[in-house]
């Protein structure tokens, strides 16, 4: 085995691991017969679903790259000004 080699610095990811496969496969196909067992009840839920979605996507996206509110990039202020 060479220890200059790269390849053995890299930690594997756990996507290339089997027993993590079979744990995906398995929870995969376990939602696929739930959903469709059950697909009345999940579409009687989608409105709210989505309501509750705006507010967390409000929270998790932060706040950066928005520009144009006087950052240190446009030191005028200028920048969506017409």
């Amino acid at each position: 085995m060479n220890s200059n080699d790269p390849a053995d610095d890299r930690c594997p990811t756990p996507w290339r691991r089997p027993l993590t496969l079979a744990w995906a496969a398995t929870v995969v196909i376990a939602v696929f017969y739930l959903l469709r067992e059950h697909w009345g009840h999940v579409l009687g839920w989608w409105p709210y679903l989505l309501l509750m979605l705006c507010p967390l996507m409000h929270l998790f996206h932060g706040h950066g790259g928005h520009g144009g509110h006087g950052s240190k990039h446009d030191p005028d202020g200028k920048h969506g000004k017409h």
